[in-house]
């Protein structure tokens, strides 16, 4: 790789030697004594805090069958609920499942079918 130099005297008018505006004035004598001693020798640096993930439900309220699920879920107790949910996401992929046999559904078309019931029952609330 070729190194480039750009000369600025080619230029109209020259840009001249020395820089003339509040950045050309070079710190001297006590001004650069008092700015030494305010910059640290050294810096740490510490890992970066990563926030914690929100494990709040995206679907929380949304859908027509939501208000039941989270009242449902409010009764039955947090850790009930998601116990009955999952045997209910089971039950329903299952059927899926022997829906897809039935009809000589490959395994990828049963797959799009489950992904399907996940987006309606979001959309439905049965997330929530």
């Amino acid at each position: 790789m070729a190194a480039t130099s750009i000369s600025a005297t080619g230029f109209k008018g020259g840009l001249g030697t020395s820089f003339h505006g509040s950045w050309g004035t070079s710190i001297v004598g006590e001004d650069y004594a008092i700015l030494a001693k305010s910059v640290p020798n050294h810096v740490r640096v510490s890992k970066p805090v990563r926030a914690q993930p929100m494990m709040k439900n995206v679907n929380e309220g949304k859908g027509l069958f939501a208000p039941i699920v989270v009242v449902t879920r409010q009764i039955v107790g947090k850790k009930r609920f998601n116990q009955l949910r999952g045997k209910a996401i089971a039950l329903h992929s299952q059927v899926i499942t022997e829906f897809c046999k039935s009809i000589g559904a490959d395994p990828k078309q049963r797959q799009g079918l489950i992904r399907l019931a996940k987006k309606n029952g979001e959309k439905l609330g049965f997330l929530a």
